[in-house]
């Protein structure tokens, strides 16, 4: 059968081979592939039965060839391992700001070269091991080594930089529960502080640490804040100002809280007058505050990467719950990470039962994928992620969490345009969860704006429930504010055909219909103080005056044609609210 588990037809498959004196009993981690389980002799008590089938789930024979095989293997694995390690150190103990660019460009050959899993953990473990010691690190050092890892997270992938950073999170959260003298701490919060500097990861992980220290409020963490604070703290204001402002507060409340237990009354003063600073934006009450060498290696950062960007669409958002229960929950914020969803299952039963269900809803998912013809992996999770949520925003936080960029993103808005009018009758489904795409980023609406074009130049080729979906969608957008009235300036009012006629309508009639007066003023306002959409706005008021009203009269009742002709009137005018600007 097409749809068996693999693992079934692996059980399936093993026979014993021979009896050998040399054999060795392994556990279940050992391969599949080259395990062998022996056959088990008829049982004449029940319960031996039971205990042979307890002893075959838990144990395979694994013949002696094939464990010196493993073994062969297994010493090649680490010998080259052992070769890779000495040629990372050796890049990295050369690492200064002005061989960073050919440093970078030789790690990167490595990374092509050799199993990224590898490279991520002999990189992070090299790193770790010259930042990390018990006393304090040169920042200057500390920065070149995290603007390197940055560069590697930009030009190889978002795996190194989230790799690195969910070592040293997990390295802090461990030192920081225990009462360890030396500098540890400070120099992972350093590591930390300068991913963020460089773009690597959002200021969301930085709240969340800073709120953790605030909250547990000990003459460590006191110290712990104001050195984080010192690093980042003008960055974060800027970033959200908004969030900064309730840390403050929060802390301030604490530090009133705690005055008789906390002995250092001046260290928590001092750490209150430095958030006040922050928060009035006076760099001048920071003693030693210098953000000079960050800036210069962002120039350099840029410089390397060569990007526009610098990178900050590359960040990753996560949380420091996330961070730390990665091995739990996943690791959603790397690309291609996978994960069930679900614990580990000791029952095999309901293991198979679970992968078996599994296996039948998403193939039933990609055959109609298939069939929808979604052609690229891209467009294929889109339309998973589309057909399996319950609801608009379920399916908003999916797409977000597949991490896509660039070209890749605008798939989101041609599948969900593409199922949209697919439908056999209007789904909301789609309006909703474009609306609040739209609202998300702006280059989303641009991307709306282009693929509604491509449909209504060709509109002669789609069919009338396609048609009638478009409409319902476009006037959804319109009325939400999600996107102008705009749109509309690639139909041509003096060169209109039949389709496009009846398109334009269908959209201005149920537009006028369904809103409200204010939103009308609102909607039609909008474009009339643009001078470049001088055209669209006689083409809609021609429009509006001698093809909408004239085919009510004759199509829908007395009060309808009324209804229409009131907001058709108040459309006029919103559009000619500011015209007398531009002709005076």
């Amino acid at each position: 059968k097409a749809e068996e588990d693999p693992e079934e037809l692996v059980e399936a498959s093993d026979s014993f081979e021979g009896s050998d004196g040399e054999g060795q009993w392994d556990s279940e981690s050992s391969s599949p592939k080259d395990s062998r389980v022996p056959e088990r002799s008829e049982a004449s008590d029940p319960e031996e039965g039971e205990q042979e089938d307890h002893n075959h789930d838990a144990t395979k024979y694994i013949p002696p060839q094939v464990r010196k095989a493993q073994e062969a293997l297994d010493d090649k694995k680490k010998e080259e391992l052992g070769r890779l390690k000495k040629m990372v150190n050796g890049l990295i103990n050369r690492l200064s700001e002005p061989n960073l660019s050919s440093i970078s460009g030789q790690l990167e050959e490595l990374y092509m070269a050799n199993s990224r899993k590898d490279m991520n953990e002999t990189l992070t473990s090299i790193l770790m091991n010259a930042c990390v010691t018990a006393v304090a690190m040169p920042a200057r050092l500390m920065m070149e080594h995290v603007l390197l890892v940055s560069v590697l997270h930009h030009t190889v992938g978002t795996e190194v930089g989230a790799h690195f950073l969910e070592a040293v999170v997990k390295k802090f959260d461990d030192l920081s529960r225990s009462d360890a003298e030396g500098k540890e701490c400070e120099n992972l919060l350093a590591l930390i502080a300068h991913l963020y500097n460089f773009h690597v990861v959002h200021c969301l992980l930085i709240f969340d640490i800073l709120k953790k220290l605030v909250s547990s409020f000990t003459e460590k963490d006191i110290e712990l804040i104001l050195f984080l604070l010192k690093n980042v703290g003008f960055s974060l204001r800027k970033d959200d100002a908004l969030a900064l402002k309730d840390l403050i507060s929060e802390a301030q409340s604490k530090a009133n809280a705690a005055e008789k237990e906390l002995k250092d009354q001046t260290r928590v003063r001092f750490m209150l007058e430095t958030m006040l600073a922050l928060r009035n934006n006076d760099m001048r009450k920071i003693p030693g505050y210098d953000p000079q060498p960050v800036e210069k290696l962002r120039k350099l950062q840029r410089t390397l990467i060569h990007s526009s960007s610098s990178g900050k669409e590359t960040q990753l958002r996560v949380s420091l719950e996330s961070l730390l229960n990665a091995d739990r929950v996943g690791r959603w914020w790397i690309i291609g990470s996978s994960w069930s969803g679900a614990p580990m299952i000791n029952n095999t039963d309901s293991k198979a039962q679970q992968k078996l269900r599994i296996g039948k809803v998403s193939s039933k998912i990609m055959e109609l994928a298939r069939k929808q013809r979604m052609n690229t992996d891209i467009r294929r999770s889109i339309f998973c992620v589309l057909m399996t949520s319950e609801d608009f925003m379920d399916a908003f936080e999916k797409l977000l969490k597949l991490g896509l960029k660039d070209q890749q993103e605008r798939e989101i808005v041609h599948v969900i345009l593409y199922c949209c009018l697919q439908e056999k009758t209007y789904n909301p489904f789609y309006a909703f969860l474009a609306s609040k795409i739209c609202g998300y980023e702006r280059r989303f609406q641009v991307t709306f704006q282009f693929s509604i074009w491509d449909k209504i130049r060709d509109l002669g080729n789609l069919s009338a429930s396609a048609i009638s979906n478009l409409v319902s969608l476009l006037v959804h957008l319109f009325r939400t504010k999600s996107l102008p009235l705009s749109v509309l300036k690639v139909i041509e009012f003096g060169d209109l055909d039949k389709p496009k006629v009846r398109f334009l309508r269908q959209v201005l009639s149920m537009l006028l219909v369904k809103t409200d007066d204010d939103d009308i003023n609102d909607i039609f306002g909008r474009i009339s103080d643009n001078p470049k959409l001088g055209m669209l706005r006689e083409g809609l008021k021609l429009f509006l005056t001698h093809f909408l009203l004239k085919n009510a009269q004759v199509q829908n009742s007395d009060e309808e044609t009324g209804l229409l002709k009131e907001r058709a009137e108040l459309a006029n005018r919103a559009l000619q609210a500011k015209e007398s600007k531009f002709k005076l």
